[in-house]
């Protein structure tokens, strides 16, 4: 494979689903076979579930694609490249007394889930570079080799942004209502964009402003937020209520959720108009029964196995998740964009808790 594969000429959400699923089959089927032959480890794990051919170069459907669950990354340091290649290592949020996923990226694989990223969100975005406000404070992306995922998706969306303006002060998360009102000031009749994690939005942003006495208001303004909604289902605030407050409250109205992780870093699906998230050409999704791991149609909930062809430094390319979600429909949507659309459902149950915003109370040193 070549640093950067042809499936950056495809067209991001215009490929029917039939012909997405050929040309995914043939990639990820490769990579199933390269990383069988570069990490032991993934080799043993698939030889042990009867796939003892692996290394081969066997054609796949994604229907057969071999997969592990993404719990294994957080006991296991999977790597397909030697430590001398390796750039830098993701890791997932996590308190102190919870184990994070450790994900191995070398130069080509980061740069490619850049390009990635960049390719999604222009769809969204436009391909100008937009004053963006961060909520969040400067110092969850201090350490620039190990990053948090919450660190990792800041540093990602930057790249859509300029007179990047933090909305907290510090690790009390403190609003800091006096840079925000500066950053509207300074960018009034802009369209800005906005980034945070979901529960932080909320309570950081929405609640923190719309309890003071003249809270700032934007104009033109686009919010890209993700992350768990558990903290919000709690309070008994879905994505529609999140985004009537946000309207409300701070006249942000063009508000774009996405689901995605850093064991597959780039592969997110994000949300369009009409409240569906939309699989872009270098990924896809299935659901299975947790029964029987047979895949499910449009309108059946089951466990998310995320698919994407951007890992090469380690073997994340067909994960199972441990998020419900359905298949909402194909090539249907009313945006226009073609592909598999996702609802998410939540965390099954007792499934470890692994959100990036849900763990924001205890910051985690992690090594270089």
């Amino acid at each position: 494979m070549n640093a950067t594969p042809d499936y950056f000429d495809w067209p991001v959400y215009e490929l029917p689903q039939a012909e997405k699923a050929a040309r995914l089959g043939e990639a990820l089927s490769a990579l199933t076979a390269h990383h069988a032959r570069h990490c032991a480890p993934y080799a043993r794990l698939l030889a042990a579930h009867g796939v003892a051919d692996a290394a081969s170069e066997r054609r796949y459907t994604l229907e057969q694609l071999p997969f592990l669950p993404v719990q294994l990354f957080k006991r296991y340091e999977l790597s397909s490249v030697p430590p001398e290649q390796v750039f830098k290592v993701l890791t997932s949020s996590g308190t102190t007394s919870q184990q994070v996923s450790r994900i191995v990226l070398d130069r080509d694989t980061a740069a490619a889930q850049t390009k990635a990223l960049v390719r999604i969100m222009q769809q969204f975005l436009g391909k100008a570079r937009l004053p963006m406000l961060v909520i969040d404070h400067p110092g969850v992306i201090k350490n620039r080799q190990t990053f948090s995922a919450r660190g990792a998706g800041i540093l990602g969306l930057s790249n859509f942004g300029r007179d990047h303006t933090y909305a907290l002060k510090d690790e009390d998360m403190t609003p800091d209502v006096e840079a925000i009102r500066a950053f509207i000031e300074r960018h009034r009749g802009q369209p800005v964009f906005l980034f945070g994690f979901t529960f932080m939005v909320w309570k950081y942003l929405v609640q923190a402003l719309r309890a003071l006495p003249d809270p700032p208001r934007f104009e033109n303004a686009v919010l890209i937020h993700s992350g768990g909604w558990k903290k919000l289902q709690d309070e008994a605030v879905d994505n529609e209520q999140f985004k009537a407050a946000l309207k409300t409250e701070l006249n942000i109205e063009r508000v774009h959720n996405f689901y995605g992780m850093v064991e597959q870093v780039g592969s997110i699906f994000v949300e369009c108009e009409h409240g569906r998230l939309h699989a872009p050409a270098f990924a896809d999704v299935l659901i299975r029964d947790a029964r029987d791991w047979s895949v499910l149609p449009p309108g059946q909930p089951g466990l998310i196995q995320v698919l994407s062809v951007l890992p090469r430094s380690y073997p994340g390319h067909s994960l199972l998740t441990e998020d419900v979600g359905q298949l909402l429909g194909v090539d249907d949507c009313p945006c226009g964009r073609l592909g598999h659309t996702l609802a998410v459902h939540g965390r099954v149950a007792r499934a470890e808790v692994r959100g990036c915003s849900d763990t924001h109370e205890t910051p985690r040193k992690e090594a270089a």
